[in-house]
């Protein structure tokens, strides 16, 4: 389609500060961060609430970015993991211990202070249960941002086995106030959307072949 169009009461206005490209870069990752953070793992945004220790999952990815940027005005101790060459990138955006995801410890998603999870911001893929299990604290919270039909049987799994660690699927629901919310902090200087690559749309095919890779830092852009 040449036009798509979008409900007025899904949109919010664009303020002179935000540039389209970073406005673009927002939904819907930055939504699926933010309802991660708040709804489902119930963290405050305004540093109110008690400190927690949360890891963030490929912490350069377009979800990633922004779960790592809305921990730090969160009471939050932020251990992220992501590639070697993007492990500054995500120490810029906020996080305390970054992890490169192919060590050892990577792997093992071990904090390097020795630290458990209140919280895990699931952004990647293929990391059994056993791994976050090990990492929680006796009441964590593991909230999979990519969930597929392997999550749904863990969370069947877990509900018959009475634990108290929780496994979370994440099915975004965009809200208008979210966004709203979102915006506001890139015109205040408080979140930064981080813009992999653009791309023009005769040349779409060659964002799509960017996405599927998988390694992209931050938000890949189709523009006119």
């Amino acid at each position: 389609a040449e036009y798509a169009v979008a409900k007025e009461g899904s949109t919010v206005p664009r303020p002179p500060e935000v540039s389209a490209p970073e406005a673009a870069a927002l939904p819907i990752a930055g939504l699926a961060a933010h309802q991660s953070l708040t709804q489902l793992a119930g963290l405050k945004l305004d540093g109110t609430g008690p400190q927690v220790n949360v890891l963030v999952t490929a912490a350069s990815g377009g979800v990633g970015q922004y779960a790592v940027q809305l921990l730090k005005l969160a009471n939050a101790h932020i251990t992220a993991t992501c590639g070697a060459r993007n492990m500054d990138l995500v120490r810029s955006l906020g996080a305390d211990e970054v992890l490169d995801y192919k060590t050892p410890d990577g792997v093992a998603l071990k904090s390097p202070s020795g630290r458990k999870y209140d919280v895990i911001i699931h952004c990647a893929h293929n990391i059994p249960w056993s791994t976050f299990s090990a990492n929680l604290t006796p009441k964590g919270k593991v909230v999979d941002t990519t969930p597929g039909f392997g999550t749904l049987i863990s969370v069947a799994a877990k509900k018959i086995k009475c634990s108290k660690k929780q496994l979370i699927p994440l099915f975004t629901s965009p809200k208008k106030e979210n966004l709203d919310f979102l915006v506001k902090l890139v015109k205040a200087g408080k979140l930064r959307p981080i813009i992999d690559s653009k791309h023009p749309l005769s040349k779409a095919e060659n964002a799509w072949a960017k996405s599927i890779e998988g390694h992209a830092s931050g938000k890949i852009l189709v523009e006119p």
